[in-house]
């Protein structure tokens, strides 16, 4: 990172010695510190789902996993979506299958033929004679609450955290810029195992001094210009695309034909903005497209990275070249970044490693670690407390 973009950066005020310092190395892989994620930080928390444009249907459906809880988004016959607990009242059988699909003007269960129409309500229970005091309105599909922002479906399993306007409004302006609400897919949802604790995944997206080291495709497009701000929890890194002597074939090619998005701003045709919102979601803006990713806990060495992308209806072959080069460049930082964090994880699990420093220009990873020991203070302790007082933090 340059001297110029450090320049930029905010200070952060030290304000104890635990803030220039990472979490402890055992918050990276124990099950019962991952438990205490669970319950405080991933069942109140904003997850998304899918985007408006990937259920324009009645009966189109997105579905959402994570730590055993199965959400079903679907389109009603009304127009709304709702969400819902993908499992059936009667035998708890999972009842759409798949990332995506449509299930019709109903849904109906595929163990036994339990009908729920599209609001939840239950309508079809077969040998209803056979149910003791039996009331149809008792067993409708379980809701789950479900908002739209800029176009994206958002789901959270448990209340307790902010609106959605409030968790959204750092970027709410740059998102409108972007129009994002009148996207559509360009391709389906992927989702792809990382062998590492999810935080760690988490820490190398805000991590901008390995760019120079570790990616020297991403370094030769975007040069020295990384600038690092944070409003309220949201992390946001940007750079513009620049010519440079490190350029690679892909790299110089999307930069010269990237066509001129006629709606933006002139200073942001060729920037790239990348935003991490709490806990583990990410919007990856560029002119051409945006991306979400998500790290959604698998086991304390495991995650699963999932991710789409979306852009407005354009049928330059400029902007298509674009877009595949863009998929390219960003695939080839994604093997690397895989690398890198798999390196980490293992090192984690060494008993030479507790914490390590931080760079007082490393703002983001200091916020994040400041984040985690505010929400869960067990994060301060250097080893891993007593059985007793995980139980605590647990039901506190």
């Amino acid at each position: 990172m340059s001297s110029k973009a450090l320049e930029k950066t905010p200070k952060l005020t030290l304000v104890s010695d635990e803030d220039a310092h990472s979490l402890p190395a055992w918050t990276y892989n124990d099950p019962d510190f991952m438990a205490i994620e669970k319950e405080k930080i991933f069942l109140p928390s904003w997850q998304v789902a899918g985007h408006i444009s990937d259920i324009p249907n009645v009966g189109d459906y997105v579905t959402f996993t994570m730590f055993g809880e199965l959400a079903v988004v679907v389109r009603g016959k009304d127009g709304k979506i709702r969400a819902f607990h993908n499992v059936c009242r009667h035998r708890a059988a999972r009842l759409v299958d798949g990332d995506s699909g449509n299930c019709g003007r109903q849904i109906t269960c595929p163990y036994h033929a339990w009908t729920f129409q599209l609001d939840g309500q239950l309508t079809g229970v077969p040998y209803l004679e056979d149910y003791e005091n039996f009331d149809r309105a008792d067993h409708g599909l379980i809701p789950i609450e479900v908002d739209t922002f800029a176009g994206f479906i958002f789901i959270r399993f448990r209340d307790g955290g902010p609106k959605l306007s409030d968790y959204m409004g750092p970027i709410e302006e740059e998102l409108g810029i972007y129009r994002t609400a009148e996207m559509k897919p360009l391709r389906k949802v992927g989702a792809r195992v990382r062998e590492v604790n999810w935080k760690n995944a988490c820490d190398n997206y805000v991590d901008a001094l390995h760019i120079r080291v570790a990616h020297d495709g991403l370094n030769g497009l975007l040069g020295e210009s990384y600038t690092l701000t944070i409003d309220r929890d949201v992390h946001k890194i940007f750079s513009n695309v620049q010519p440079t002597k490190m350029a690679k074939v892909s790299n110089a090619a999307y930069r010269k034909i990237l066509p001129h998005v006629d709606h933006l701003p002139e200073e942001r045709q060729q920037m790239w903005t990348y935003y991490k919102l709490w806990p583990n979601l990410m919007f990856d803006v560029y002119a051409d497209q945006v991306d979400f990713m998500q790290f959604i806990p698998l086991t304390p060495t495991s995650c699963l990275l999932r991710e789409n992308a979306y852009g407005l209806p354009d049928d330059r072959r400029e902007m298509k070249l674009a877009r595949y080069l863009n998929w390219r460049i960003n695939r080839i930082v994604n093997r690397e970044d895989k690398d890198l964090i798999e390196r980490v994880q293992a090192g984690m699990g060494s008993s030479s490693f507790a914490t390590g420093p931080f760079g007082k220009n490393e703002i983001c990873l200091r916020h994040f670690a400041k984040q985690m020991r505010e929400t869960i203070p067990l994060a301060r302790k250097p080893e891993k407390p007593s059985a007793a007082e995980i139980e605590a933090e647990l039901h506190s």
